[in-house]
């Protein structure tokens, strides 16, 4: 099944270099170029990409702007459809943070290999979010500097099951749904049925939500993501 990308960016030489990696790789094609988040949203809803890599800083709309309503109209369609991958030059947390809280389901630096561009493009295509080990660290950290000890767990946490709790306890980690399928000698599609489960019963976005939900109820603790 070929993966149909986006590429968001000001810079056409930009461009022009992401659409030779990717398109080096069989299995993905890209369909489109947008230069700002305006043009990215509109093509967003006539291309129905699976994947868009998004820059964040842009003339006119930003792209953590054009992120948030991409991602709002997706969810209002059940979930279904594009993952966005953002692309930036800049290593803040502020940037980092700001599109995870968009709905971003990954988040990579411009200077990664193209090895990890198009791994990338893969992961978030899949429906997985991108959570390098540096990105969740950084997640981990901003989540257990603001949970308060003294608060009980979120009560939804009442409604998984036990081997959906063991399923959170792993996303939290950064395991995929193979990695996941192996640790609990599960299939796949099982894995990918509890994610689902975990997700709804929580009222979460994605796995990167997960993961935050996690640390800041004590389900996963700093050290088991290493």
């Amino acid at each position: 099944m070929t993966v149909r990308v986006l590429l968001v960016d000001d810079h056409e030489l930009v461009r022009t270099g992401f659409r030779t990696i990717l398109e080096s790789e069989p299995g993905i094609e890209v369909v489109g170029e947008a230069g700002d988040g305006a043009a990215a949203i509109a093509l967003a809803q006539s291309l129905q990409p699976d994947v868009i890599c998004m820059d964040v800083q842009m003339p006119g709309m930003d792209g953590l702007e054009a992120t948030r309503r991409i991602v709002e109209t997706r969810d209002a369609r059940a979930g279904a459809g594009v993952g966005v991958l953002v692309l930036t030059t800049f290593d803040r947390d502020d940037y980092l943070f700001a599109a995870l809280d968009a709905g971003a389901s990954g988040f990579l630096l411009k200077n990664a290999s193209p090895e990890k561009l198009l791994e990338a493009v893969q992961v978030v295509a899949r429906g997985d979010a991108l959570l390098a080990p540096d990105v969740t660290r950084r997640v981990i950290e901003r989540a257990t500097v603001t949970r308060d000890d003294t608060h009980a767990p979120d009560p939804r946490l009442d409604d998984l099951t036990e081997r959906e709790t063991e399923v959170l306890r792993l996303l939290a980690r950064g395991l995929s749904n193979a990695e996941i399928a192996a640790e609990l000698w599960l299939g796949e599609a099982t894995v990918k049925t509890h994610v689902s489960k975990v997700l709804l019963k929580l009222g979460l976005r994605d796995r990167v939500h997960a993961v935050v939900f996690a640390y800041e109820n004590g389900v996963a603790v700093p050290g088991e993501a290493e």
